[in-house]
Order: C-alpha cells, then sequence, then structure tokens
C-alpha cells in the first residue's frame, strides 16, 4: 500500500463463523505481517486486497485473479481502515469470509489490541463524481472524512433517507449488520445466496418494520456507510484518513468499487 507508516496486529488469531452467502463454515486465521499490504491466502494461493483485483460485486465484494477468490471482504476491510491496520495476512479456508455478526464490530474488537496507530492523512487533487439515473457518488475536498449517504428502499422507514457518519457514533458504524428484503430471502437462497443469513447477523426488512430489534437508527443505512468505508479502502489510501465529503445517493458496491478506482489516482499524501 502507498503509506510509509505500517500498522499490524500484535498476534496471531484465528476465528470461525459461517458465511453470509454459502452459508458454509469457514475459518480466519490472521498473521502479523512486516509487508505492506492486506493479503488473503487460501492454500498456496494469494490476493491482495486492492480495487484492481475486484472481480464482482454482484451482493458483496468480490476480490480474485486467476487461481482463486475471496467473497464478502468489505466488513473486514472497514475494520481495517478503522483501526488503520495496513499489514495483515488472512488465511482462509473457503472463499468466503466468516460473517460473525453481521458487521464490523468482531474484527474490531480483535484489532484493538494492535501495535502502531500512527497514522497519515491524504488530500484529493480534485473533486471526483459519478452520476448514472438516480445513482450519484461525489467525493470533493474537505478538512475532514464525512459521508453522508441517501437509500431509498420500500419500507417505511428507509424511504429517501439520509443518514452522515458521526465521528462520535462510529460505534453505530460498526456494530451495523448487513440487512435485506425478508421477502426476497427464499429467492436468494434458491439462487445460491444468503444462505447463512440468521437474526443474529442480518436485518430483515419487512413491509413494516424489521425482523429483529435494530442497533440503532436507521441501522441499514449505517450498514451502507460501513460498506462503502471497507470499498474505499481497496484504493490503498484509508478513506478515514481522507480530507474529504462523500455524498451518495442509491449506490452500492459496484458503484463504490468504480468511484474507488476513479479516486485512487487522485489522492496525495499530505506532508
Amino acid at each position: 500500500m502507498n503509506m510509509t507508516v505500517s500498522n499490524t496486529i500484535l498476534k496471531e488469531t484465528e476465528v470461525t463463523s459461517k458465511g453470509l452467502m454459502t452459508g458454509v463454515e469457514s475459518t480466519a486465521r490472521l498473521v502479523p505481517a512486516d509487508k505492506k499490504g492486506i493479503r488473503f491466502h487460501i492454500g498456496d494461493n494469494v490476493v491482495e486486497a486492492s480495487v484492481e483485483n475486484v472481480v464482482s460485486t454482484e451482493h458483496c465484494t468480490v476480490i480474485g485473479n486467476q487461481n482463486m477468490k475471496v467473497m464478502l471482504i468489505e466488513h473486514f476491510m472497514a475494520a481495517c481502515a478503522i483501526c488503520h491496520i495496513d499489514a495483515i495476512d488472512v488465511y482462509l479456508s473457503h472463499f468466503e469470509m466468516p460473517i460473525l455478526g453481521g458487521g464490523s464490530k468482531e474484527w474490531v474488537e480483535i484489532f484493538k489490541q494492535a501495535g502502531n496507530t500512527s497514522k497519515e492523512t491524504y488530500s484529493l487533487t480534485e473533486p471526483v463524481s459519478y452520476f448514472n439515473g438516480k445513482t450519484h457518488l461525489i467525493v470533493v475536498p474537505s478538512d475532514e472524512f464525512k459521508v453522508t449517504y441517501s437509500v431509498n428502499f420500500n419500507h417505511p422507514e428507509l424511504n429517501h433517507r439520509w443518514v452522515s457518519l458521526e465521528k462520535d457514533k462510529l460505534d453505530e458504524i460498526i456494530e451495523a449488520r448487513t440487512f435485506g428484503y425478508l421477502k426476497e430471502l427464499e429467492m436468494l437462497q434458491a439462487a445460491g445466496y444468503a444462505r447463512g443469513v440468521s437474526l443474529e447477523n442480518t436485518v430483515g426488512m419487512t413491509d413494516d418494520g424489521y425482523t429483529t430489534e435494530l442497533k440503532s437508527s436507521f441501522e441499514p443505512v449505517k450498514h451502507k456507510i460501513l460498506d462503502l468505508i471497507g470499498d474505499f479502502y481497496l484504493t490503498g489510501f484509508n478513506p478515514l484518513d481522507l480530507k474529504a465529503e462523500v455524498i451518495v445517493k442509491e449506490a452500492g458496491h459496484a458503484v463504490h468499487v468504480k468511484v474507488a478506482k476513479m479516486l485512487k489516482d487522485k489522492i496525495i499524501k499530505d506532508i
């Protein structure tokens, strides 16, 4: 990665949980690294977390190469950004990351014992924008990192709903779980997705409410912000250290990744 300060974990740690998409149990062994980069290993194969290695954004962010793929990396990447982890090797038993609680909270708790937390700041050389019909994603220079995210779901609480990331409420972003329409679950599972969904890791949206009590108000929108942070970290620059304001309207992983590719060459390290 394009940073001069390396921050890894202090000791090797192993976690096991189902994969959200496949429902297959997956073990991730997290190993401290001297070499910068967030790398995923399956057997003898390795792929680095980079926007250039994204091979799919259908339902989740997937990176890969000719030898392997790793599904649903965005929650782990968001935790790395939040804890300023920029050097780690992840050894997987399966090609999907463990879902754990459905957000980034458990990963963050693991990373809390990380070593050096020094960080750098970055600036934009010029604004970046993406427009496609109802979808907008704009990144403009600012004094600090800010995000405002809009969704427009067929749900009474999430119709034309705007939510902003507040630094003093970052815990609400970290713990925000993945989500989806309950009425679409059976169809998704028949298509091979969402087979690891549970009431613990996913917020199901019903016609007038949710299948589980929310951890905070508008939790699904906060999860979208979490996804954005994880996807933007694939640039190699920590978005939380980027002096920019991000405004997003009705986007998803595919748009996050498109804009991350545009951003990558327009970020400079502050002196």
